[in-house]
């Protein structure tokens, strides 16, 4: 069975995994960076602690063969004051 090494990188952090997790399939590993990811933002974008979170696939051969990116956006807008009535 194959094996995936999935590295994180929030923000400046860079965290690499050196154990890897067995799938049988590149597809099954992206869904699990997908989850890995989402969690990870669920956890750290709302505090601030980060704007971006990346999970980077590795195959056995350590070569990268896969990016799953979560990322918040925070758009203020501030509206037109209102007029008063006539």
């Amino acid at each position: 069975m194959p094996r995936f090494y999935f590295d994180v990188r929030e923000g400046a952090s860079f965290t690499p995994d050196e154990e890897g997790l067995e799938f049988d399939t590149l597809d099954a590993a992206e869904r699990e960076a997908a989850c890995t990811a989402a969690e990870i933002g669920r956890d750290r974008l709302p505090k601030g602690d980060a704007r971006e979170v990346t999970v980077e696939i590795r195959n056995e051969h350590r070569q990268r063969v896969l990016t799953v990116t979560v990322s918040m956006e925070i758009n203020r807008v501030d509206p037109e004051p209102l007029r008063p009535h006539a």
